[in-house]
């Protein structure tokens, strides 16, 4: 008999974390500190970001009302190591905006409504796409939202599970018809595909030979 689609699923996710573990993410202290990190993680290596938060920490301003009261410009210089500073740091500010505006600043707000909601309003903020909007749904706000990237695009199309040029919207949609509306496995569940793409399902010279997840969806 054929597994189910949720099977395979499930199955290659098992698989992962046999192999990877749990692992723990998104790293962050505090959820504002993982929206932050979201937002600067575009187009740039997470040491890099981790550079931009330490700056951030050091100048004791990793919280939104302190964040908010600080010139654009001089944002920019605290967030530099993240690359594109002047770019990220009018980003964050388009942020911190509708926080106050639609939340008074309070990030609980993120939390509260639907989730449909909740992820149409960031995809009006400027410069919050839907993997940054669904990474802050996730991380920040747990709600039951699944983030899409480069690693699970290139996994999913390897194993002949969705297109190569597949729409965000329609490989998210998979995993969330697919799955059960869980926090920890949404959270769990991309971290271990990251970590396979960036371990063994490279985009260049895969290792297809050694792969954990080599006959998942042979099942």
């Amino acid at each position: 008999m054929t597994a189910s689609r949720k099977d395979l699923l499930l199955d290659l996710y098992d698989r992962l974390y046999r192999f990877f573990g749990p692992l723990h993410w998104w790293p962050g202290e505090s959820p504002f500190e993982v929206i932050v990190g979201a937002i600067l993680t575009q187009n740039t290596a997470w040491r890099n970001v981790e550079k931009a938060i330490a700056n951030l920490k050091a100048g004791r301003l990793l919280s939104p009302r302190r964040l908010r009261q600080l010139a654009v410009e001089d944002l920019a210089e605290y967030i530099r190591p993240a690359g594109y500073y002047n770019v990220k740091a009018k980003r964050l500010r388009h942020f911190l905006d509708f926080l106050f505006e639609q939340g008074r600043g309070d990030l609980a707000y993120l939390s509260k409504g639907s989730l449909d909601s909740r992820r149409h309003e960031l995809l009006q903020v400027n410069g919050i796409g839907p993997e940054t909007a669904d990474s802050i749904l996730l991380y920040a706000a747990h709600r039951p939202t699944f983030v899409v990237d480069a690693y699970t695009k290139r996994v999913l199309s390897r194993h002949q599970l969705s297109a190569e040029d597949a729409a965000y919207d329609e490989i998210r949609d998979f995993f969330m018809d697919v799955l059960d509306p869980e926090v920890p496995l949404f959270n769990e569940f991309h971290a271990l595909l990251v970590h396979l793409g960036k371990g063994f399902c490279k985009r260049r010279n895969p290792k297809c030979d050694t792969c954990p997840a080599r006959r998942w969806n042979e099942v």
